[in-house]
């Protein structure tokens, strides 16, 4: 009798438990994606890349500084870092947030919105073969047809951009993949402390120094004079320290701890075609049919990379 009675009301709870991931995981997808938009938008003011993500760091940083004491106050005692841990995590926040994000900073300056998202959106693949030749992970025969795909699509759509942008297209698109490259080398380092510590804990205190290495970058490369701007740099840095930077990280992760990982990406699969659709309006960028099919093959390939029961990463996930 009252496993009758519970059962429609579990289902509801898993409904809505659903409905409520996959929103989240698609809004989330949407805001890490207006960071390019955000960023493009700002350099037509003459910002340079130090002061920009200078600025996006500084006022990301008291949320980041929040979440570390909040989940350090609900964990307790049962989540002290170890020996060692922070010279993990500091190298994690140098090499997978400071480091990946200013390179893609630079290559923002050369290349369309669109294109560098659907660059970006190759980590998984990245991924993939970084397990294969570090960790001599197999690899079947649809993967490898994925990730032929999702380059084919890429190269599609970097012709597009280099008639329309010349060889500083070249240089963009490198920057950018060396971007999502040594943000795999992050995934791939973080695997075993993000299960012990949890993965709120290591964004927190990784971005955070990131966020000291963005500030000290600055003074160093760049004069306090620089920081006199238009205030719509200011506007726009505040709604990329917020909306692609810090919401979009924490409405990820609680969609990852509703739905699990494998759906959360699909779903940010919406990604890439939110910039290409965003960068038109508010850019001006063209979208080709070119272009178009370089964004349908790319999704195709990461599809089939991330879809559950793909062996991709270190531990498997």
């Amino acid at each position: 009798m009252s496993s009758s009675v519970l059962s429609p009301a579990l289902a509801l709870e898993t409904r809505r438990n659903l409905l409520i991931g996959v929103a989240l995981a698609f809004f989330g997808a949407i805001a890490f994606s207006a960071k390019a938009i955000f960023v493009k938008l700002a350099y037509r003011y003459g910002v340079d890349p130090e002061t920009l993500i200078a600025l996006r760091m500084v006022l990301a940083l008291p949320f980041f500084l929040g979440a570390a004491v909040w989940v350090n106050r609900k964990s307790g005692s049962q989540a002290a870092l170890q020996k060692g841990d922070w010279w993990r995590i500091t190298l994690i926040g140098l090499s997978g947030y400071y480091l990946s994000s200013y390179i893609d900073f630079l290559g923002l300056q050369y290349v369309t919105a669109s294109l560098e998202r659907l660059i970006l959106y190759l980590n998984p693949t990245m991924v993939l073969l970084a397990s294969v030749w570090f960790f001599k992970r197999p690899v079947s025969g649809r993967q490898v047809l994925a990730l032929i795909i999702s380059y084919v699509g890429v190269m599609i759509s970097l012709l597009y951009d280099f008639r329309l942008g010349g060889s500083n297209v070249l240089l963009g698109s490198a920057l950018v993949f060396l971007s999502a490259l040594t943000y795999t080398i992050y995934m791939l380092a973080s695997g075993e402390i993000v299960k012990r510590i949890g993965s709120i804990r290591l964004t927190a205190y990784a971005s955070m120094v990131a966020c000291v290495a963005c500030i000290v970058q600055f003074l160093v490369m760049r004069p306090m004079s620089a920081l006199v701007l238009p205030v719509e740099v200011y506007w726009l840095s505040v709604m990329n320290a917020l909306i692609s930077t810090v919401l979009p990280i924490f409405m990820v992760m609680t969609a990852i701890a509703r739905v699990g990982a494998p759906l959360t990406s699909q779903v940010g699969l919406v990604g890439p075609v939110s910039t290409m659709l965003l960068g038109a309006i508010f850019l001006g960028e063209s979208i080709g049919l070119a272009q178009m099919a370089g964004t349908v093959l790319v999704l195709a390939g990461v599809y089939v990379v991330t879809r559950p029961g793909t062996r991709s990463g270190p531990d498997g996930k």
